[in-house]
């Protein structure tokens, strides 16, 4: 039909039209495929004195056959290299309608730095009908893992592929920005040890606080990951600087042999109260500008309509409302770069 397939083909339209060796067609190949406008122009001249010189090819038509190997090199592979694509497209095709949630974790885990994709396979998960679960320090694995769906039950007898009891994807802690694979190590290693935590005190006391530094803490509280510790957002963040006091000095009393006054009495005592103090939880527009801005999209829910709309009208001369007083915004964001994300949300 005329329609070349493979880079081949056009080796051997080159050397039948224009007599080229089989040497010279391939450098024409390769200067094709790096598309040097210098060569390009050689080559052409090449060209058209072959096929005048081989086949009485007239030169505009020559000039035409040209443009389309030329046209042809922007998106043409060798046989191999096609065929080698073919396979792992159907591959891909084939896990995609068969394990979508195994696929989908894989391919979110494999470009798991880049926001950009992620939220593509997001929205591709969801519109497969597949819930994204937020990222939980009790149930996250290092990276994106199908997990049970309550919304979609286990039946009696599941169908071949993915059961829907497995119909979601949990969100693994390694992409969260800010907190390293190394920290969610030691994360999964004493949750492995003792269990589930119980509190952001309990967390902090059972890893290592130097890979699960305070920066790994905020962007875990921010983001949504801590959310089943017992205090909202707000709280949690307040309690980083005491979990981390308490969860060294008790560091530094094992190391020193001695013991706290409650594993003196019992075993496996709880631990005191963890603070007395319970802030009011973070706006709804602030806690979802913190998960963009740490896992790429919004967890908990979409960005509010009516504050999207209100920006939108609102005109440039006008200025924003007062922003809360110093105390109130202090209380709950003891570092810097919170307390400017805090003025960046608030409308």
């Amino acid at each position: 039909y005329g329609i070349m397939v493979y880079q081949e083909q056009v080796m051997q339209a080159t050397q039948v039209l224009a007599g080229y060796t089989l040497g010279g067609a391939d450098l024409l190949r390769r200067a094709m495929g790096k598309k040097k406008p210098e060569e390009m122009a050689k080559q052409r001249d090449s060209f058209v004195r072959g096929c005048a010189r081989e086949n009485q090819i007239p030169a505009p038509k020559a000039n035409e056959i040209f443009d389309l190997l030329e046209k042809f090199a922007g998106y043409g592979f060798n046989k191999s290299h096609a065929a080698a694509y073919a396979v792992v497209a159907y591959q891909t095709a084939y896990l995609k309608a068969n394990y979508p949630v195994e696929f989908l974790s894989a391919m979110m885990t494999n470009d798991l730095a880049d926001t950009a994709k992620l939220s593509q396979y997001i929205a591709e998960a969801r519109a497969l009908e597949i819930e994204v679960l937020p990222p939980d320090v009790n149930e996250s694995g290092v990276y994106f893992e199908p997990a049970p769906s309550a919304a979609h039950p286990a039946p009696a007898s599941p169908a071949q592929g993915t059961p829907p009891a497995r119909r979601a994807i949990r969100f693994g802690l390694a992409a969260i920005k800010g907190v390293g694979e190394i920290a969610v190590h030691s994360i999964l290693h004493a949750r492995a040890q003792g269990g589930s935590f119980s509190s952001l005190f309990d967390l902090c006391e059972r890893v290592d606080t130097r890979a699960v530094n305070r920066k790994a803490l905020e962007a875990f509280v921010r983001s949504g990951a801590c959310d089943r510790l017992g205090s909202n957002r707000a709280t949690l963040f307040h309690q980083i600087d005491r979990a981390l006091a308490r969860a060294s000095s008790l560091a530094i009393d094992r190391q020193r042999g001695q013991a706290s006054l409650f594993e003196a009495l019992e075993q496996n005592v709880a631990a005191p109260p963890e603070s007395g103090v319970r802030l009011e939880e973070w706006p709804e527009a602030e806690r979802l500008a913190q998960e963009k801005e740490l896992l790429g999209f919004y967890v908990t829910g979409h960005r509010p309509k009516k504050r999207a709309a209100s920006r939108e009208r609102r005109s440039p001369s006008i200025r924003a409302p007062a922003r809360r007083t110093a105390s109130a915004t202090t209380s709950a964001f003891p570092s810097g770069s919170s307390r400017r994300s805090r003025r960046s949300t608030i409308p």
